[in-house]
């Protein structure tokens, strides 16, 4: 009988582990849409602000039944909730959307995979707390592959302010990791990442409404067509792609499939993000990379997920100091945002 028992709770266990992963996946490739959805609106005549507005205020309407059930996390939690909604949504997603109008989306995804190697400087740094050989040759790999996609023997080919655009964007994603590892030592007394990323949605939908002035948009680009490498798709596609599948979805899948596993196996998943956003950009808008881009974005991708993986851990709590790209760590026993 205890024989039998555990075999079910081993089968059990394996089952979480395998809808985890697939829950992974679906968000790796959900936020991998999100810029290529994107871009072409932008080019279609949207400032990309305004693109950014679509999509936090459409998720954070989707979302606001999942807010008013978790209304008392404005009472218990605002600092978090303010910082996920600057940083997590309007920060990451404005700096990320506003380089991809000016560089190609597979490039600024790479540079915005910097964000676990910053972490690392601030824990060693700021923190003052060692890190491990194998997180600093995380790093070295990460920074490496970054040159070699931005092609810097060629003096730096592509627009500098779209590369700084993209390296706010990975900034804007430590501050949310940093904000995450304060709070993950609550034990049972930590928010549900869900109501978390519901009031991020609202105040990023609030901070971005004043900064992107939405009341200035041409809607009428809504009603028309974008072009996509020379096909014609419908505007309101591709911002109901961004609302429910780039934002909603995978924020949510992203949630339950680190509640599911271990951060450096959610780390690994969430690394198909830039994959999958540099196929679709090649398929879907033409935008083709090199031989070292894509060599020099295999370096990024492997060193983020070291550093990540190797971040030193505090000792009163299970809490990475490293994080996956999208925000998609610990908030709660376990929790997630390009």
């Amino acid at each position: 009988m205890r024989g039998t028992q555990e075999k079910l709770r081993g089968a059990a266990a394996d089952g979480g582990r395998g809808l985890g992963l697939g829950l992974a996946l679906v968000s790796a490739v959900a936020f991998g849409g999100s810029g290529v959805a994107a871009k072409p609106l932008i080019e279609a005549g949207l400032d990309s602000l305004h693109v950014v507005w679509l999509r936090v205020a459409g998720a954070a309407l989707v979302m606001l039944p999942v807010a008013w059930r978790h209304r008392a996390l404005v009472r218990r939690r605002p600092v978090l909730l303010a910082g996920f909604g600057l940083l997590a949504v309007a920060g990451v997603q404005a700096c990320y959307f506003a380089s991809i109008s000016r560089i190609p989306v597979g490039v600024a995804l790479l540079v915005e995979y910097l964000a676990p190697a910053l972490v690392l400087g601030w824990v060693r740094f700021v923190q003052r707390r060692p890190v491990t050989r194998a997180a600093a040759l995380g790093v070295v790999l990460a920074v490496g592959g970054l040159a070699c996609v931005v092609e810097i023997w060629a003096g730096l080919g592509f627009d500098a302010l779209g590369l700084l655009l993209a390296l706010a964007a990975a900034c804007c994603q430590v501050g949310y990791f940093v904000l995450s590892d304060q709070g993950s030592d609550a034990g049972d007394d930590a928010p549900d990442p869900l109501g978390v990323i519901a009031y991020g949605l609202l105040v990023g939908a609030v901070v971005l409404t004043v900064v992107a002035r939405p009341w200035g948009m041409d809607w009428g680009v809504l009603a028309r067509t974008a072009d996509m490498d020379g096909s014609r798709v419908p505007a309101w596609v591709l911002i109901g792609w961004i609302v429910l599948l780039a934002t909603v979805v995978a924020y949510v899948t992203g949630v339950l499939s680190v509640r599911r596993l271990s951060p450096p196996v959610a780390g690994v998943v969430a690394c198909l993000e830039a994959v999958v956003a540099t196929v679709l950009a090649w398929v879907l808008l033409g935008e083709r990379l090199s031989a070292p881009q894509l060599a020099g974005g295999a370096l990024v991708l492997v060193g983020a997920f070291i550093a990540q993986s190797s971040a030193p851990r505090k000792p009163s709590s299970g809490a990475a100091a490293g994080a996956v790209p999208q925000s998609e760590q610990q908030l709660s026993p376990h929790g997630t945002g390009a």
